[in-house]
């Protein structure tokens, strides 16, 4: 299995659709997610909400996705957000540096060294243009934002680069309306815009991305959360650079300076057991790999990326910055409005703990962790997705065993009855093996089959997808088994 097989499984059976591919030159950095990819990604987004916006009791809102210059100028972006560029001076072919770095070493280079290290490191190497040899120019930046004009005079305003600023923005209003109090997280989930000079591979580097992200507010003078016992004896999968993870103990991490204080060492707790419970990925699969002074942002106090193992490497899933008070200082000073709290009769300008999800990601990680291959009963190659059931998109096919005999009547009453409270398909054609076949590869855990003994005795035969087990269920018993293996999975 690699990378090349799960996107021609997910674009074959419906689940990413390349945008705009019926017309030339569309540019790259854009995918479309079809009937099967849709329902997967809310049952996520769904998950997500239960499992950690829920559970902590977060305040959840969709803030605008266009913004004017004076949010971004607050938050850094027209001045800090950019990526480094070289250009061919012949072919004029454009390029990263780091990456064309990156592929000449072997190995992963910081996005933000200075520009003169870059350049520094092209020429040490003997790096040149890989179309037609040239030297490449000094190191340029390119801000990646989308810039519109708003109504009929054109004024400036951006698509946002990261959901965060809507949060931010609004974090004020929210705390007089919402009479809450610190620490308290809020979450968002929407798209974000960013003009990835040469986006590759994929949904793993898009243009247009889906964010899920979370904003913990708290005192930095307080750093305590009464949630903390749960979090205390978790292991962390701590990495120091890009090293294997080391299990770590949430309280035996903030001991050793690794985790800076309890609020942050509940949220890492947080974010690696939903990927670990919820998404069902093993804990040596997963690292929070703690970033250095050069690879985090400007605006960071402390830095982890949530990664995964995966067929083209650690994949970043999610980023885990304590931003610390820059946010709501600087939207405090630009906007003119005061974004202290009181607690306990003092003012307070809160600090921030971020937890920003790449969704995209996430579901290829999904995918992948899903994808099976192997050997059927005649010698054949088997495909299929192994999806547990609370994700699945459909979560079961009822089938005639054939289209006569008063079996496809039955078999349709059967999926009228429940598709109002189950993700079901009808599926009468071809025979029952390559219907079958259609439906593992989708990721159907269940194919129930109707036949003479339907008629008869009132039980359909339920296929696994797995293990291809089949046991006999009763007609009017048929929901609630469905209802139990929901849950379960």
């Amino acid at each position: 299995m690699n990378y090349e097989d799960v996107m021609n499984l997910a674009q074959r059976r419906g689940y990413l659709i390349r945008s705009a591919e019926a017309y030339p030159n569309t540019p790259a950095g854009f995918w479309d997610y079809g009937p099967l990819g849709v329902s997967l990604r809310n049952r996520y987004v769904e998950m997500w909400r239960k499992s950690i916006v829920k559970r902590d009791e977060m305040i959840e809102i969709d803030a605008a996705q266009i913004m004017p210059r004076s949010v971004f100028e607050a938050s850094g972006h027209i001045s800090n957000f950019t990526d480094p560029v070289v250009v061919c001076g012949k072919c004029r072919s454009l390029y990263r540096p780091d990456k064309l770095i990156e592929e000449k070493l072997g190995r992963a280079t910081p996005e933000n060294l200075p520009d003169a290290k870059y350049d520094e490191l092209l020429k040490e190497h003997g790096i040149r243009c890989a179309k037609c040899g040239t030297p490449l120019s000094g190191t340029k930046r390119f801000n990646m934002m989308f810039k519109v004009g708003v109504g009929p005079q054109g004024d400036e305003a951006y698509l946002r680069p990261e959901t965060c600023q809507g949060i931010f923005a609004d974090i004020p209003f929210l705390f007089k309306t919402q009479r809450v109090k610190l620490p308290k997280g809020f979450a968002q989930v929407g798209k974000s815009f960013r003009n990835e000079i040469a986006p590759r591979q994929g949904v793993l580097r898009l243009r247009e991305i889906l964010q899920a992200e979370i904003e913990v507010c708290f005192d930095p003078g307080a750093t305590a959360t009464p949630r903390f016992d749960v979090a205390a004896d978790y292991e962390l999968s701590i990495a120091k650079g890009d090293v294997e993870p080391v299990p770590t103990r949430v309280s035996d991490a903030i001991s050793a300076g690794t985790v800076p204080n309890k609020l942050v060492g509940y949220y890492l707790y947080l974010i690696q057991s939903f990927y670990e419970d919820a998404v069902g990925l093993k804990k040596e699969e997963i690292r929070l790999r703690t970033l250095t002074d050069v690879e985090k942002a400007f605006y960071s106090k402390v830095a982890y990326d949530l990664e995964v193992r995966t067929s083209v490497g650690w994949l970043e899933l999610v980023a885990c910055n304590y931003r610390s008070d820059y946010d709501l200082k600087r939207h405090s000073e630009v906007s003119g409005t005061d974004y202290t709290v009181e607690v306990d009769g003092r003012k307070v300008l809160p600090h921030i703990f971020e937890l920003s999800m790449g969704v995209d990601r996430s579901l290829y990680v999904i995918l992948e962790r899903a994808y099976r291959s192997e050997k059927d009963a005649k010698g054949g190659d088997r495909v299929y997705l192994s999806l547990r059931p609370g994700l699945a998109p459909i979560l079961a096919g009822v089938f005639p065993l054939v289209s006569k005999d008063g079996l496809d009547v039955e078999a349709e009453r059967i999926y009228e009855e429940l598709r109002a409270d189950y993700d079901l398909f009808y599926d009468e054609s071809g025979s029952i093996g390559r219907r079958y076949a259609r439906a593992d590869e989708a990721g159907v855990p269940f194919c129930v089959t109707v036949d003479q003994d339907t008629l008869t005795k009132g039980e359909v035969t339920v296929r696994s997808r797995d293990d291809r087990a089949q046991v006999r269920v009763k007609t009017d018993e048929l929901g609630d088994w469905l209802e139990a293996k929901l849950v379960s999975g």
